[in-house]
């Protein structure tokens, strides 16, 4: 099954992040029942603060800020102008890949840092994407986060381009509170956008997750996960 791609919108015109989240529940709902295909999101939400289902009151932010509750993995992050959000609805060929399905999310952020010359790893036992430098404070640049039911995928990535990097002052990052935070243009001193890069960021999330999905519906058990790395 391939990939319906849908550039939602970017800077200026950023997405309220529920209706983004209403748009993906609406979606989830008609793949599936098989009445569409499986379709990914890019866009640039407005400022918000999203907390997954292991968010405690603590991690919350101390200012009063509203947070979004959802129903992904992980604990609380930020999503806004400058950062490119990606999110895949589509059903997996097996439902019971989930762990995989999350490795090819993030092989997909590892190209795209790659094309842009900015060299990542995986972090054992850190959710995420990471910049990695000797003699200094481990620095999160992508954070996923996700949810699945019947075998469907819905919530995704965030890959942090040129946003600022102040709201995450008033949070612990998915509640890792020993690291930093940076960016795209940050690590690479180039003039870059999340419009620039999604070209970049979909072909390598078609590439990699394209031959993970199903063909055609599937009666195998469905586990339901909220997963966030």
């Amino acid at each position: 099954m391939s990939l319906t791609v849908t550039h939602l919108g970017f800077s200026p015109e950023l997405v309220d992040y529920r209706t983004a989240w209403e748009l993906q529940r609406t979606l989830h709902a008609r793949v599936t029942q098989d009445r569409s295909q499986a379709r990914l999101l890019l866009l640039e939400h407005t400022p918000t603060y999203t907390a997954g289902r292991r968010t405690t009151d603590a991690d919350r932010p101390t200012d009063g800020t509203p947070v979004v509750d959802v129903d992904r993995g992980g604990l609380i992050t930020w999503h806004g102008p400058g950062q490119l959000v990606a999110y895949p609805i589509a059903r997996l060929a097996d439902p019971m890949a989930i762990k995989d399905y999350v490795f090819r999310l993030e092989e997909a952020i590892l190209d795209t840092l790659e094309h842009f010359g900015v060299s990542a790893t995986r972090v054992e036992g850190r959710a995420g994407v990471w910049v990695i430098t000797p003699g200094e404070q481990d620095r999160k640049i992508a954070a996923i986060g996700i949810h699945v039911e019947h075998g469907v995928t819905m919530h995704g990535l965030a890959l942090n381009v040129s946003n600022s990097l102040e709201p995450y002052r008033v949070i612990v990052p998915c509640g890792i509170s020993d690291a930093g935070v940076t960016t795209l243009t940050a690590q690479t001193g180039q003039d870059l956008t999340p419009q620039i890069v999604a070209p970049v960021l979909e072909a390598a999330l078609l590439r990699h997750l394209t031959p993970a999905l199903s063909t055609s519906h599937t009666t195998a058990p469905h586990p339901e996960g909220a997963i966030a790395r």
